[in-house]
Protein backbone atom coordinates (compact mmCIF):
# COMPACT_ATOMS: atom_id res chain seq x y z
CA UNK A 1 0.00 0.00 0.00
CA UNK A 2 1.23 3.20 -1.24
CA UNK A 3 1.83 5.75 2.45
CA UNK A 4 -0.05 8.89 1.28
CA UNK A 5 0.14 10.72 4.54
CA UNK A 6 2.99 13.33 4.56
CA UNK A 7 3.75 16.02 6.84
CA UNK A 8 6.60 18.44 6.61
CA UNK A 9 9.39 19.99 8.68
CA UNK A 10 8.45 23.51 9.78
CA UNK A 11 11.51 25.20 10.64
CA UNK A 12 15.33 24.63 10.98
CA UNK A 13 17.98 22.95 9.12
CA UNK A 14 15.49 20.04 7.49
CA UNK A 15 12.62 22.60 7.32
CA UNK A 16 10.39 21.16 3.87
CA UNK A 17 11.91 17.99 4.19
CA UNK A 18 8.44 15.16 3.79
CA UNK A 19 8.15 12.93 6.76
CA UNK A 20 5.72 10.06 6.01
CA UNK A 21 3.04 9.74 8.81
CA UNK A 22 2.32 5.63 9.14
CA UNK A 23 -1.82 4.77 8.69
CA UNK A 24 -4.11 6.96 10.85
CA UNK A 25 -5.76 3.67 12.47
CA UNK A 26 -2.09 3.18 14.12
CA UNK A 27 -0.67 6.16 15.09
CA UNK A 28 -2.40 9.77 15.71
CA UNK A 29 -0.13 12.59 14.15
CA UNK A 30 0.09 16.08 16.09
CA UNK A 31 -1.98 19.14 14.49
CA UNK A 32 0.41 21.55 13.16
CA UNK A 33 -1.22 24.44 15.44
CA UNK A 34 -0.19 22.09 18.22
CA UNK A 35 3.45 21.21 17.17
CA UNK A 36 3.68 25.15 16.45
CA UNK A 37 3.07 26.30 20.10
CA UNK A 38 5.16 24.10 21.80
CA UNK A 39 8.25 24.78 19.56
CA UNK A 40 7.61 28.74 20.34
CA UNK A 41 7.57 27.67 23.80
CA UNK A 42 10.97 26.06 23.96
CA UNK A 43 12.16 27.50 20.82
CA UNK A 44 16.12 28.58 22.11
CA UNK A 45 16.14 25.95 24.90
CA UNK A 46 15.73 23.15 22.58
CA UNK A 47 18.84 23.84 21.08
CA UNK A 48 22.17 22.04 22.14
CA UNK A 49 19.52 19.81 24.04
CA UNK A 50 18.41 16.35 24.45
CA UNK A 51 14.57 15.63 23.63
CA UNK A 52 12.57 12.55 24.35
CA UNK A 53 9.96 11.77 21.89
CA UNK A 54 7.62 8.74 23.80
CA UNK A 55 5.10 7.55 21.57
CA UNK A 56 6.80 8.20 18.53
CA UNK A 57 4.71 7.70 15.53
CA UNK A 58 6.78 9.24 12.30
CA UNK A 59 8.88 11.26 15.13
CA UNK A 60 7.57 14.26 13.61
CA UNK A 61 8.10 16.17 16.61
CA UNK A 62 11.33 14.61 17.65
CA UNK A 63 12.58 15.19 14.22
CA UNK A 64 10.90 18.67 14.23
CA UNK A 65 13.15 19.22 17.44
CA UNK A 66 16.47 18.36 15.66
CA UNK A 67 15.99 20.72 13.10
CA UNK A 68 15.58 23.04 15.43
CA UNK A 69 18.72 22.72 16.80
CA UNK A 70 18.42 19.70 19.56
CA UNK A 71 21.50 17.72 19.39
CA UNK A 72 20.05 14.27 20.48
CA UNK A 73 16.85 12.95 19.87
CA UNK A 74 15.20 9.56 21.82
CA UNK A 75 12.47 7.98 19.63
CA UNK A 76 9.86 5.28 21.25
CA UNK A 77 7.75 3.21 19.13
CA UNK A 78 5.83 -0.07 19.64
CA UNK A 79 3.66 -0.38 16.64
CA UNK A 80 5.88 -1.97 13.36
CA UNK A 81 4.10 0.27 10.81
CA UNK A 82 5.32 2.96 12.46
CA UNK A 83 8.66 1.96 13.41
CA UNK A 84 9.18 1.31 9.83
CA UNK A 85 7.91 4.66 8.92
CA UNK A 86 10.28 6.39 11.84
CA UNK A 87 13.45 4.86 10.52
CA UNK A 88 12.54 5.93 6.99
CA UNK A 89 12.18 9.58 8.40
CA UNK A 90 15.12 9.24 10.93
CA UNK A 91 17.20 8.37 7.55
CA UNK A 92 16.71 11.31 5.41
CA UNK A 93 17.77 13.82 8.13
CA UNK A 94 20.39 12.82 10.88
CA UNK A 95 20.55 9.23 12.10
CA UNK A 96 23.87 9.58 13.97
CA UNK A 97 21.78 12.14 16.20
CA UNK A 98 18.94 9.50 16.41
CA UNK A 99 18.38 6.39 18.93
CA UNK A 100 15.51 4.40 18.51
CA UNK A 101 13.94 2.46 20.90
CA UNK A 102 11.19 -0.17 19.37
CA UNK A 103 9.00 -1.72 21.54
CA UNK A 104 6.47 -0.75 24.74
CA UNK A 105 7.44 2.70 26.09
CA UNK A 106 6.39 2.00 29.55
CA UNK A 107 9.50 -0.49 29.59
CA UNK A 108 12.24 1.23 26.96
CA UNK A 109 11.79 4.79 29.17
CA UNK A 110 14.08 2.77 31.50
CA UNK A 111 17.03 2.49 29.14
CA UNK A 112 16.50 5.86 28.19
CA UNK A 113 16.77 7.28 31.66
CA UNK A 114 19.72 4.73 31.74
CA UNK A 115 21.43 6.36 28.93
CA UNK A 116 20.87 9.54 30.26
CA UNK A 117 22.05 8.73 33.40
CA UNK A 118 25.28 7.41 31.87
CA UNK A 119 25.59 10.91 30.39
CA UNK A 120 24.54 13.13 33.58
CA UNK A 121 22.22 14.66 31.27
CA UNK A 122 18.50 15.96 31.46
CA UNK A 123 15.90 15.88 28.37
CA UNK A 124 12.46 17.13 27.51
CA UNK A 125 9.98 14.89 27.63
CA UNK A 126 7.22 14.95 25.08
CA UNK A 127 4.59 12.25 25.92
CA UNK A 128 2.04 11.55 23.45
CA UNK A 129 -0.20 8.37 24.03
CA UNK A 130 -2.61 6.72 22.09
CA UNK A 131 -6.12 8.19 23.24
CA UNK A 132 -7.97 6.06 25.55
CA UNK A 133 -10.87 5.52 23.48
CA UNK A 134 -8.85 3.70 21.55
CA UNK A 135 -9.66 -0.28 22.00
CA UNK A 136 -6.66 -1.68 24.16
CA UNK A 137 -5.89 1.37 25.62
CA UNK A 138 -8.04 2.37 28.52
CA UNK A 139 -5.56 2.51 31.39
CA UNK A 140 -2.82 4.57 28.96
CA UNK A 141 -3.25 7.28 30.73
CA UNK A 142 -2.89 5.65 33.83
CA UNK A 143 0.22 4.24 32.78
CA UNK A 144 1.40 7.13 31.77
CA UNK A 145 1.17 9.43 35.09
CA UNK A 146 3.09 6.56 36.92
CA UNK A 147 5.62 7.09 33.78
CA UNK A 148 5.89 10.47 34.19
CA UNK A 149 6.19 10.17 38.36
CA UNK A 150 8.72 7.88 37.94
CA UNK A 151 11.10 10.06 36.09
CA UNK A 152 14.03 11.09 37.90
CA UNK A 153 14.33 14.63 38.94
CA UNK A 154 17.91 14.78 37.42
CA UNK A 155 16.92 13.63 33.63
CA UNK A 156 14.38 16.11 33.24
CA UNK A 157 14.63 19.61 32.17
CA UNK A 158 10.65 19.39 31.35
CA UNK A 159 7.89 17.12 30.58
CA UNK A 160 5.09 18.08 28.01
CA UNK A 161 1.78 15.84 27.80
CA UNK A 162 -0.27 16.17 24.89
CA UNK A 163 -3.17 14.96 25.61
CA UNK A 164 -7.44 14.46 25.03
CA UNK A 165 -8.76 17.94 26.06
CA UNK A 166 -11.05 16.07 28.10
CA UNK A 167 -8.96 14.51 30.16
CA UNK A 168 -7.92 16.38 33.46
CA UNK A 169 -4.66 16.00 34.78
CA UNK A 170 -3.36 16.80 38.50
CA UNK A 171 -1.83 20.25 39.44
CA UNK A 172 1.17 17.93 40.73
CA UNK A 173 2.54 14.54 39.44
CA UNK A 174 5.52 12.92 41.46
CA UNK A 175 7.56 15.54 42.49
CA UNK A 176 6.56 17.56 39.17
CA UNK A 177 4.58 20.58 39.26
CA UNK A 178 2.32 21.79 36.52
CA UNK A 179 3.53 24.89 34.83
CA UNK A 180 0.87 25.91 32.38
CA UNK A 181 -1.64 24.00 30.11
CA UNK A 182 -2.93 24.84 26.59
CA UNK A 183 -6.33 23.85 24.82
CA UNK A 184 -6.32 23.42 20.86
CA UNK A 185 -9.60 21.97 20.55
CA UNK A 186 -9.84 18.09 21.28
CA UNK A 187 -6.03 18.29 22.10
CA UNK A 188 -4.16 19.69 25.03
CA UNK A 189 -0.74 20.32 25.89
CA UNK A 190 0.41 20.32 29.70
CA UNK A 191 3.86 21.11 30.48
CA UNK A 192 5.40 19.78 34.07
CA UNK A 193 9.03 20.74 35.52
Amino acid sequence: MKNRFVKKIVMGKYKGQVLKIPSKDTTRSSKNIVLESFFNTIQFEIIDANFVEVFSGSGSIGLEALSRGAKQIYFMEKDREALKVLKENISNTDPVSCQVFGGDSFSNIDSVVKELKRKREDAYFYIDPPFSIREGMEDIYDKTISLVASLPKECVKLIIIEHMSGLELEQKIGSYEMQKSKKFGNTTLTYYK
